[in-house]
């Protein structure tokens, strides 16, 4: 099962490389960014509430947002991590590149690995059109838009979302290709030969399904339009912070061993060993989430506080013996058979407890047998959709990690996909599966 925003946010780590890189960097987009983690803290922190139960609906109803594939928070997300891990590789062989560069006998190695500067250059375009795409995603337009993109990040763009742009601009501009990386970069993406070395790259060929465009030649100008249209605001950064490679190599001088002379090679060790895209994305997604998780809540709450609080005195008089059960003898349900993994028609012919003594609809006694209320369902046809499923059905559920079926109720239908309440299971677990996944 993929992660919920719940589960991914509390895995966020408090300390390690990316968070040093990043606080480092803090002089350049003073005071945007406080490394939360933790889901409930995050939640605090972002709106103030203090109230256990508001904390815990604004979790639920964010892991719903989150899964709802009518939101693209969920693809954004991976897009950030798509972009992070591919961009490790790419790491190893510029840092291989760089390596045969100043090691005379290893220099074969400069002859299997792409050119660092042209490596680093791809890597940051590619970087501003997964942030363009993701940012259209989180934000629900419908087409990937450059130039509004950069509208925003001029004006708008602040906590997680600007530091990551300000680290792309340091650990991924700046430190590998030197103070004029805007030039380099411009030259690349205008030369004749820009679409092959772009096409070839492992970090393009990682996101090609979720570049817009028909053919190569199409994400090529996608890309280019990308770095067009942010690249006055990456200038504007530079002038106003005055950062150089020297000051952002000073500011990681606490935690890695710099000369200057080696920039390229921190670049490409930094490429390798953080992943600021995927952490700071989780945090952007996270705070957008929160957001309207938390206006839907209290307005639910709002809604609640106006309906008069009735007591329902006969039915606070009636005794447990009164309360209708959902399966009753004679009842026609479906067991689930684990081995074949189907449902089966059946017939309820004795309860005790939680346990049914069940005869299979078209088979002798031979086969009757005592199942757990786990294994038993009524399936309501007259509501099901055309595939026989309806909200409030138990289901079975196929987890592929774990290679087992669990028991599930579907709690809302959109199309051909199911949200599903996995019981037992708290709603962080609850998620969006396709009808191939369900039984």
């Amino acid at each position: 099962m993929d992660k919920t925003i719940v589960q991914l946010v509390d895995e966020l780590p408090s300390d390690n490389i990316t968070v040093k890189v990043l606080k480092a960097l803090d002089y350049v987009a003073p005071g945007q960014w406080d490394n939360l983690v933790g889901f409930d803290n995050t939640v605090r922190a972002i709106t103030g509430e203090t109230d256990a139960n508001v904390i815990k609906r604004i979790r639920d109803r964010a892991d719903s947002i989150y899964l709802d594939p009518q939101h693209g928070y969920q693809a954004a997300v991976k897009l950030y991590q798509i972009i992070d891990k591919a961009d490790a590789a790419m790491g190893a062989a510029a840092l291989a590149n760089k390596v045969s560069e100043k090691i005379s006998f290893l220099s074969f190695l400069g002859n299997i690995t792409p050119k660092a500067d042209v490596t680093q250059t791809i890597d940051l375009v590619l970087k501003i059109a997964v942030e363009i795409i993701a940012f259209c995603k989180i934000n629900g337009i419908p087409q990937p838009n450059p130039q509004e993109f950069a509208n925003i990040l001029a004006n708008n763009y602040q906590n997680a979302s600007l530091m990551r742009m300000a680290a792309l601009v340091c650990i991924d501009g700046i430190l590998p290709l030197g103070p004029d990386f805007l030039i380099k970069i411009q030259e690349l993406i205008s030369g004749a030969d820009v679409g092959n070395a772009i096409a070839q790259n492992p970090i393009f060929q990682a996101v090609n399904s979720s570049l817009p465009g028909n053919t190569p030649s199409d994400k090529v100008g996608f890309i280019a339009q990308g770095f067009n249209s942010v690249q006055g605001w990456m200038n504007n950064l530079v002038t106003k912070t005055g950062i150089t490679p020297q000051s952002v190599a000073n500011g990681l001088s606490s935690f890695v061993q710099i000369a200057d002379d080696n920039l390229d090679f921190v670049a490409a060790f930094l490429d390798q060993t953080t992943n600021y895209y995927e952490h700071t994305g989780i945090q952007t997604v996270a705070r957008s989430i929160i957001l309207q998780a938390h206006t839907l809540v209290k307005a639910e709450i709002a809604e609640e506080a106006k309906k008069p609080q009735q007591q329902d005195t006969s039915s606070a008089t009636k005794s447990k013996s009164d309360t209708p059960t959902q399966y009753e003898v004679n009842n026609t349900v479906e067991v689930w058979d684990e081995e074949d993994e189907e449902w089966y028609k059946a017939t309820i012919q004795k309860i005790k407890d939680d346990q049914f003594f069940i005869n299979y609809v078209g088979y002798g006694s031979s086969s009757d047998e005592w199942v757990g209320e786990d294994a038993i369902r009524i399936r309501a046809l007259e509501s099901s959709d055309d595939n026989g499923f309806a909200v409030g059905q138990k289901v079975k559920c196929w987890d592929e990690e774990n290679e087992e079926w669990y028991s599930a109720t579907i709690e809302e239908i959109r199309g051909q996909q199911y949200f599903v309440h996995y019981q037992g299971y708290d709603s962080s677990y609850d998620e969006w599966l396709d009808l191939a996944e369900i039984r």
